[in-house]
């Protein structure tokens, strides 16, 4: 049992005492739960249901606070719990206690974390990016925060599903089509494929926003793409081709374990029976020439349709999603679908999940889990001396470079390959542990000194003191049980 629920059965015993037969099945039961302090000064735990349970009884939420205290039976967990502000219940936790816990969590193989009374299935849509261009540093964030989701769910006893969902299907890979054409060197395609895939995009990007005219050649490209033209269909595949074995090689060195990996592309020729079905079940109308889904409820999105088919018959990235929850329930039946997408996204899941609750698809839940911006040290969006978000190779390199420095200075006696070894999982480490420490929600600054600092809250400094902990256990000729 955790700290969490040994403290939650001590307060809905107390709870129990107190209100008797008092109905409060109208409060949300996650108003009720004990949760981890914000602030450590507080102590280790909180308890802050006295507010709506007393506004609920129309009685002082502190005075409700004491009689709940007055029954609480925490000898041996905390010590005496303290009321703080309107109502709120801290409780510190004994060293006592926590000296037995981690003397129970030593001898457990999961280290105290149990199985999922019951087992659900769920899709973690991660990393998702662009195919034909380069990863940056803006594809970290989802990897790293939709990996550990991933890996979470699978340890507490869930069967997971990471399903990268590539776009390989837009007006981004119209781009390159169009661009392929123009002003491609099949000699630097061979040397780096994603570079000059990069190099084409970039080219077409900038002057589709100085000339309309090219941006509608574009679109042309695309809509003969998803008609079926030979010679585009031929480009798009040496493209794919090309792009998903360069993905591979850094989701295997950043260790990023997927599932799945279907294009748009895969869902292209459900799309046109999508729509036929939203509008036979009065779920999408005509709108000057194009399809929506209007929405009544939630009242936020009531003047903000959700476009599913443009006039001149074009299908969206909505009406692609829509057919990939199909496509999943269909496939893998999952209990959940997560979304791990920049917050930028949000109103475009907001319209999906709502458009989804009308189409009645099925009785799954949808979580979009955003997270906030990575920015440069000087608190905007990161980006190189160029102009372009840094490059994930050349951060990976670079990580590994200022990481083989450290380890030099640690260890002069060291072959040259052993350190590069060490500078590959420090590096690595350094970024991941970097990203996943922030507040998820919260925009972050970039700092490679913070990153790699041998002292505070880094990855240097935990894996420099697990191996000195190692060291002393080898020293005293002792084997540590894991």
């Amino acid at each position: 049992m955790t700290v969490q629920q040994e403290l939650q059965n001590q307060i809905n015993s107390a709870l129990a005492g107190v209100l008797g037969d008092a109905d409060i099945s109208s409060l949300a039961p996650e108003t009720l739960r004990v949760v981890p302090t914000a602030n450590s000064q507080f102590g280790d735990y909180q308890w802050n249901g006295a507010l709506p349970l007393a506004k609920l009884l129309k009685s002082n939420p502190r005075a409700l606070a004491t009689q709940i205290i007055e029954k609480l039976e925490v000898p041996g967990i905390s010590e005496t719990p303290e009321i703080a502000g309107p109502g709120f219940i801290n409780f510190r936790l004994t060293n006592e206690y926590l000296n037995r816990k981690l003397e129970e969590v030593s001898r457990d193989e999961r280290l105290g974390v149990p199985h999922a009374e019951y087992s659900r299935t769920v899709v973690v849509d991660y990393p998702s990016p662009n195919v034909a261009k380069p990863l940056h540093v803006g594809h970290i964030r989802t990897m790293f925060i939709g990996d550990a989701i991933a890996r979470l769910l699978r340890f507490a006893g869930h069967n997971v599903i990471a399903d990268n969902h590539i776009g390989d299907w837009g007006t981004p890979i119209g781009m390159v089509i169009w661009g392929w054409k123009k002003f491609r060197d099949d000699e630097k395609f061979q040397a780096s494929p994603l570079d000059e895939m990069g190099r084409i995009y970039k080219i077409v990007k900038t002057q589709t926003l100085d000339d309309k005219a090219i941006l509608t050649e574009v679109r042309q490209e695309t809509a003969k793409l998803h008609s079926g033209d030979a010679e585009n269909l031929a480009i798009w595949n040496t493209l794919r081709k090309a792009s998903l074995p360069e993905l591979d090689k850094v989701y295997q060195k950043l260790d990023i374990q997927l599932d799945e990996t279907l294009g748009e592309s895969f869902y292209h020729d459900r799309l046109s029976t999508l729509v036929e079905d939203l509008k036979t079940k009065n779920i999408a109308e005509e709108s000057q020439g194009a399809i929506v889904i209007q929405f009544d409820e939630p009242p936020h999105l009531r003047d903000k349709p959700m476009l599913i088919q443009k006039g001149d018959g074009g299908f969206l990235y909505a009406t692609t999603d829509l057919a990939t929850i199909d496509y999943r329930v269909e496939r893998w039946n999952p209990d959940e679908i997560v979304y791990v997408v920049d917050a930028r996204q949000s109103d475009h899941f907001r319209q999906l999940f709502a458009a989804t609750k009308k189409w009645n698809l099925a009785d799954v839940k949808l979580n979009h889990v955003a997270f906030g911006t990575i920015l440069g040290e000087d608190g905007t969006p990161i980006k190189t001396r160029e102009g372009e978000p840094p490059r994930l190779d050349d951060l990976l390199s670079e990580a590994q470079s200022r990481a083989l420095e450290i380890a030099r200075q640690k260890n002069e006696d060291l072959s040259e390959a052993d350190l590069n070894a060490i500078a590959g999982v420090l590096g690595i480490a350094a970024l991941k542990y970097a990203d996943l420490s922030q507040n998820r929600t919260s925009d972050y600054q970039f700092s490679w000194d913070k990153m790699l600092a041998l002292t505070g809250n880094s990855a240097v400094y935990l894996e420099y003191a697990y191996v000195r902990t190692r060291s002393i256990f080898r020293k005293a000729n002792l084997e540590p049980q894991r």
